[in-house]
């Protein structure tokens, strides 16, 4: 019978090397924001999830191209934009960051509850997210994070393929559960259900790639 690990006392103690960390163990973001080492990680279910290097050049383009005329468009308007690295924990009851498991770091999440927004981030579901999939870590996004952002009640989840240069958008149905909507791809213009009036052209997003 396996015995399984829970996340050790709270302490104030910071941690400054990744290899100091345990990966088997589960953890809160209270432990998250004691580690101080320069890897990139994220929380799901309290399980550590390394993420990729310093994103490619064409990530960076892509992310660019995409954030720049949701922040425009959403100038003077109720919603926000953010882009990574910015924390966005995901609550299950309690608020508190020994009480919170899940912490992840969207490439782009658009807010339109001001009330979620703290001097970390946000805590509670986005709007819409956005995550531009690198290789390697296609089934990170695909599957782990899916499952979270569902959960939680994320109302537009799109998933931006650099290789297929596509961006499918999957949006939450009245049971909670995500519905593909279609993939968009060259020649296309993306509509958002949360954004009324919000054009982008997928030929902008992957010009010059």
């Amino acid at each position: 019978m396996s015995i399984h690990k829970t996340y050790p006392d709270l302490t104030d103690e910071k941690i400054y090397s990744f290899n100091e960390i345990d990966e088997s163990l589960t953890y809160s973001y209270a432990h998250y924001l004691n580690w101080l080492f320069d890897e990139r990680v994220e929380l799901i279910k309290g399980k550590i999830f390394k993420m990729s290097p310093a994103p490619s050049r064409v990530h960076q383009e892509i992310f660019g191209a995409m954030f720049n005329p949701i922040y425009s468009f959403l100038k003077n308007k109720p919603c926000k934009v953010y882009g990574a690295p910015f924390d966005v924990r995901f609550p299950k009851t309690s608020k508190a960051d020994k009480d919170v498991f899940t912490v992840l770091q969207p490439d782009i999440c658009v807010i339109c509850d001001l009330t979620k927004l703290d001097d970390k981030g946000c805590i509670g579901a986005p709007d819409i997210i956005v995550e531009i999939l690198s290789p390697g870590n296609n089934k990170k996004e695909l599957l782990n994070k899916y499952q979270v952002y569902q959960e939680f009640g994320v109302k537009e989840y799109w998933v931006v393929s650099q290789s297929d240069q596509s961006i499918l958008i999957y949006t939450l149905d009245a049971t909670g559960k995500f519905q593909p909507s279609k993939i968009f791809t060259l020649s296309e213009e993306i509509r958002s259900s949360v954004l009324p009036g919000f054009v982008l052209k997928l030929d902008d997003v992957f010009e010059g790639i």
